[in-house]
């Protein structure tokens, strides 16, 4: 049997942003622990990425809104027929604890990271195409042939004060991408579009396809609509549009 494959698009800023930086802590933590060299270049990158978004714009007010509004949200239904209270519960424990976390944050998120000499030399070089080679950066490279624990250890410091951003992203994630039940759709020719209730917008647009075929969407939208093309990829040329029905699972997330 194929493998399920599933596309994701946000449809508010917020979101987009949140996606962007879980995609790059599931980076650093898929590299950290790897006992080579490049493995940590990797790791270092997706931590400066980190450290690049977070100085863009207040993330631990973005989360924060976030979490309250979650919260807000299942404090409503607690009063539901049906609604498992133990789980709910559990739930608004977790989200508690979470903004919790981050209240306790001592200054801007990743400020402490921007301040390291170190990293930010190794930032600055980043943005030149092979700048960060041995003879750029001798000290980086110095620190790349340490002993791997050396590095995971530094590593791992690095990223304690992100932990807290990181674990609120994951439960509001989380909350958002199993708030909805997953439909069998067909793209008629190879597009797809719908409406979108605008007294509960949605958060998140999800597509599900057998990994076996061929095709990829591409999905665009706001809060009040959004479309999916299928189209069908080649090794090497440029993709174009299936014109056959195309059967697909969609989830719209609107918690």
């Amino acid at each position: 049997m194929s493998k399920q494959l599933t596309f994701e698009h946000p449809l508010n800023e917020r979101i987009r942003t949140f996606l962007r930086l879980e995609h790059l802590f599931k980076k650093v933590a898929h590299f950290l622990p790897q006992d080579d060299p490049w493995a940590a270049r990797a790791a270092v990158e997706g931590l400066l990425d980190i450290v690049a978004i977070t100085s863009r714009s207040d993330i631990r007010s973005e989360l924060l809104k976030e979490l309250d509004r979650n919260m807000g949200t299942l404090q409503r239904i607690r009063r539901q027929p049906g609604v498992d209270l133990d789980t709910l519960g559990k739930v608004l424990d977790d989200l508690q604890t979470a903004a919790t976390q981050l209240h306790a944050l001592i200054g801007p998120v990743g400020q402490r990271l921007r301040e390291d000499e170190f990293l930010k030399s190794v930032a600055q070089r980043s943005s030149i195409p092979g700048g960060t080679c041995s003879f750029d950066l001798p000290q980086y490279h110095h620190w790349l042939v340490q002993p791997g624990e050396a590095r995971e250890r530094q590593l791992r410091e690095w990223m304690k004060g992100l932990d807290p951003v990181s674990g609120a992203i994951d439960l509001v994630l989380s909350l958002a991408r199993s708030s909805a039940v997953p439909r069998p759709v067909t793209a008629l020719g190879g597009f797809f579009q719908e409406a979108l209730d605008a007294q509960a917008p949605a958060q998140l647009v999800r597509v599900t396809l057998n990994g076996g075929l061929t095709l990829f969407p591409e999905i665009s939208g706001h809060k009040n609509r959004f479309s999916i093309r299928f189209l069908s990829s080649g090794k090497v040329e440029r993709p174009v549009q299936c014109r056959d029905d195309v059967a697909f699972t969609l989830t719209c997330c609107v918690f």
